[in-house]
């Protein structure tokens, strides 16, 4: 172990391997390796200030979109206590695992999954753990699951700024941010929370989601913005990001996720958003 004279320090831990009282631990110094048997190449967050503004809807169109578009996608529903992937894309049953690792579960689309849900004898089992149970049970769904080759892994975050999204904030390679809001005028508060947060984290928020922006009559075909108006533009300027989509509140999607379809739904919604993500993370792939 070397100590390192402080008349000659340049501060920039990072590329040094002394050890010093000064030294600041780096943001990869907690990161989980993930499994031997894998090659992730991004993982994108997508959280949300507050509940019920259909985070998990989000996670898994987007996760649908990019499927589309020939890209091996993923989801990691780290919202342990209240996993719902699983029921978005029609998946029952528990996973198995062999020498590897786990085995996650298939959409019919090709997406790989992996949820509490898939854990448990029965979907409806309540998750009443403590908090570091729930954050270690995310890691290992990192670790420990045999994902293979992914281009693109979206991991559907549990909503406010607690402790799961901060072990995944330090343990998972998180390439980048997807904020969801709702129209409501208390989203602005909501949404620097997360937005502070990420900052905090030295995460890029990638842009913004507004679900049930609107509904569109049947008869008309007028907007409505049922919550109010919205705001969601005025915060993206605020903080030079991009608004990736403005969804409507429709009973079809409502259904498809009922049913388990949310890779048959013909929407082009969120077309906008995957040809961002695909231009923004190309050069990695």
């Amino acid at each position: 172990m070397s100590e390192v004279n402080s008349s000659n320090c340049t501060h920039e831990c990072s590329s040094c391997s002394s050890n010093c009282s000064d030294r600041k631990p780096s943001k990869t110094d907690f990161i989980v390796p993930m499994n031997a048997f894998s090659n992730v190449k991004n993982v994108i967050g997508v959280v949300s200030g507050k509940g019920g503004v259909g985070k998990s809807f989000v996670t898994s169109a987007l996760a649908a979109a990019m499927s589309k578009k020939g890209y091996k996608t993923a989801v990691l529903d780290a919202d342990v206590t209240g996993p719902s992937i699983p029921k978005c894309f029609g998946i029952h049953g528990m996973v198995t695992a062999n020498e590897q690792g786990i085995v996650p579960a298939v959409t019919d689309g090709g997406i790989k999954i992996m949820s509490v849900n898939l854990l448990l004898d029965s979907e409806e089992t309540p998750v009443i753990w403590r908090g570091p149970v729930i954050a270690g049970t995310v890691k290992q769904f990192w670790s420990e699951t045999l994902w293979g080759d992914i281009d693109y892994m979206f991991v559907d975050m549990p909503p406010g700024t607690g402790d799961v999204p901060l072990t995944v904030f330090q343990s998972l390679p998180v390439a980048g941010l997807i904020v969801v809001t709702s129209p409501q005028e208390l989203v602005s508060m909501i949404v620097a929370k997360a937005v502070h947060m990420a900052e905090a984290m030295e995460i890029p928020v990638l842009g913004f989601v507004e679900n049930y922006s609107y509904i569109t009559c049947g008869h008309c075909g007028e907007r409505m913005s049922v919550f109010g108006d919205s705001h969601i533009d005025e915060i993206a300027a605020k903080y030079a990001l991009p608004v990736l989509a403005k969804l409507p509140i429709d009973p079809l999607v409502a259904k498809a996720a009922d049913r388990g379809e949310i890779e048959k739904l013909d929407i082009d919604w969120f077309q906008k958003s995957a040809d961002y993500l695909e231009k923004l993370f190309d050069a990695v792939l």
